[in-house]
């Protein structure tokens, strides 16, 4: 038995060196990770690339269409050509006799045979809207405000995306801490069946002691097993966030460092000229603006240049009557000016002039729910953290007072003062002194980032 429980804490030493060799991924590293290879981040930068494409001049309406067109057209016909009633003239206009018959001489029929026709032309035609009231100009704005409000999106994207990687990497590390913890609590658990087996051997004790200390290690190893495959599993997670090989494996940085209060103060006091959903609703305001002014477009004239070049080249087959070749070779050339006045449109631009301004209403109400809602949520946060933060030094405090009561407990339990059960008792709450720090330890880091997205400073902060 004695053998069995040693080959235990063989294996588990075994475990921890295996750990203790794997890469450290730090704060830092997980982050541009997560910005480079993030699924969710790739596809909000996208998205930058098309709003980016779309405000460009190309997609303005400011520049002139040009347009070139080119035809080709070949025939060719096998014709006869028949003359009723006509009769063959002589070079003074004197009908021509048969001298054997004394009459007229018909005239003969003509066979045109392969008789090529080919047709070419070729031209460009260009126009350019010198004014349309107004609508392009607002239209372009528009687009350069929807590039803007798709960065934000993707900024948001992005704030989501390092929540929910530091979510995942602080519970590696809530766990990484808790599995040394309990890899201690099964070593001191081990060395008491050592212990009682000596005592026993000496008549120190009972069988029951060594029973005892058997059972507290078959809990710890159960507890340690459970705790390593319940890391194993959030390193895969992370590892779906990082975009990167699932059973990639690495260790975690568990020292945390909070951000000085006063600091954090100034950020919310910041947060209105910050925060991404405030931001996003500024855009959106804007966009609404500018959506009213394009509607009233339609109430100026519209002014636009056109222009055309032309090159036409005919040749045509020999005919009955032109037995030549005709070449027709003819070039074009033309400017023109138009305005369209739309005076009346059955009323179709004043609603929509009308329906632009109530969405602009909505927008401003939206800005104004949104505004409360952010002021809540930061507030929230704020007690959030300042709750957790006094919680963790509480835990702190808490592990020392059951470090001490361990210490001592363990040395009266060598004196044969107490019984196994009250040292075990005394084990037990320092283990769970110990993983109530590290949960509260995290638990308030995570509520700090959580509050740093809200005032908008996440990505400026050093991690």
């Amino acid at each position: 038995m004695k053998k069995l429980y040693l080959s235990t804490i063989f294996f588990f030493v075994a475990t921890s060196t295996l750990f203790a060799q794997e890469k450290l991924l730090s704060k830092e590293d997980a982050v541009n990770l997560a910005l480079e290879n993030n699924f969710g981040i790739k596809v909000a930068k996208n998205q930058i690339e098309i709003a980016e494409n779309n405000k460009s001049i190309l997609n303005s309406g400011f520049l002139p269409t040009l347009t070139g067109n080119v035809g080709t057209n070949y025939q060719r016909d096998d014709s006869t050509f028949e003359f009723p009633d006509q009769f063959l003239r002589d070079a003074d206009g004197n009908l021509s006799i048969d001298p054997d018959t004394g009459n007229p001489i018909p005239r003969p029929d003509t066979d045109l045979y392969k008789a090529e026709a080919q047709r070419y032309n070729a031209g460009l035609t260009a126009n350019y809207v010198l004014f349309d009231g107004l609508g392009r100009l607002y239209n372009y704005k528009i687009l350069k405000e929807q590039y803007q409000l798709s960065e934000l999106q993707a900024r948001e994207t992005i704030e989501n995306t390092i929540l929910q990687l530091f979510s995942v990497y602080f519970e590696i590390a809530r766990l990484t801490e808790n599995t040394n913890v309990q890899r201690q609590a099964l070593e001191i658990s081990n060395q008491r069946i050592t212990r009682a087996e000596y005592a026993f051997e000496y008549g120190q004790n009972t069988k029951l002691d060594i029973l005892n200390a058997q059972v507290d290690v078959t809990n710890d190893s159960i507890n340690l097993l459970n705790t390593e495959q319940q890391l194993t599993n959030v390193i895969r997670d992370m590892n779906v966030v990082l975009n990167q090989d699932l059973n990639e494996v690495f260790e975690v940085d568990t020292l945390i460092n909070f951000m000085p209060r006063l600091q954090i103060e100034e950020y919310i006091a910041q947060a209105g000229l910050n925060n991404v959903a405030l931001l996003q609703t500024e855009r959106n305001l804007k966009i609404n603006a500018y959506d009213i002014k394009v509607n009233r477009s339609g109430y100026l004239p519209t002014v636009g240049l056109n222009g055309s070049y032309g090159w036409n080249l005919n040749q045509n087959a020999p005919s009955a009557f032109f037995p030549g070749v005709n070449i027709n070779n003819r070039r074009n050339f033309r400017l023109g000016a138009s305005l369209t006045w739309n005076l009346f449109d059955g009323g179709t631009t004043t609603v929509r002039v009308k329906n632009a301004k109530i969405a602009y209403e909505n927008q401003e109400l939206l800005k104004e729910q949104v505004l409360l809602e952010v002021n809540r949520d930061i507030q929230n946060a704020r007690t959030i953290y300042t709750n957790r933060l006094n919680i963790y030094k509480i835990q702190e405090q808490n592990v020392l007072t059951n470090q001490n009561n361990f210490e001592r407990s363990k040395e009266q339990f060598h004196l044969g003062r107490i019984t196994s059960i009250e040292f075990r008792q005394a084990q037990i709450n320092l283990l769970n002194a110990q993983t109530n720090k590290n949960l509260a330890k995290y638990d308030a880091k995570l509520a700090e980032i959580q509050l740093l997205q809200l005032t908008g400073q996440l990505l400026n902060v050093p991690f």
